[in-house]
């Protein structure tokens, strides 16, 4: 169990400085969200509102929990906003293995997009 922890917190290193590498600063785990959230939607207008910021965490956190079955995206409203429907529950965690859960599935997300990594093009 200490080796899979161990191994999580090395490989959530290596993410934070590739992050900080690209953007300049280590994101939080709610700028993380954002991020996901802002990828997800594919708008990257300038300035959303504070809603519009709580929508598109909640939509990063649907998007990541998809990966392993928790939900699934059920369609696009007509203005672009993704949503999502849970499939079955989450399992009941305490604190710690909440924020390894999730960092496990940042990781696997990151893992398989190009967010964090400069365009091949430039």
């Amino acid at each position: 169990m200490q080796q899979l922890q161990d191994d999580l917190q090395a490989r959530w290193w290596n993410l934070e400085a590739r992050l900080v590498e690209r953007f300049g600063k280590k994101p939080d785990m709610e700028t993380l969200l954002f991020l996901i959230g802002v990828q997800e939607l594919g708008d990257i207008r300038k300035k959303f509102s504070k809603e519009e910021k709580q929508d598109l965490m909640h939509i990063a956190v649907c998007t990541l929990f998809a990966q392993s079955g928790f939900y699934r995206l059920e369609g696009v409203d007509d203005q672009g906003w993704p949503h999502f429907g849970q499939l079955k529950a989450l399992p009941v965690m305490g604190l710690i293995e909440q924020e390894n859960f999730l960092k496990d599935h940042i990781l696997l997300y990151f893992d398989n997009s190009p967010i964090g990594e400069e365009p091949d093009n430039l």
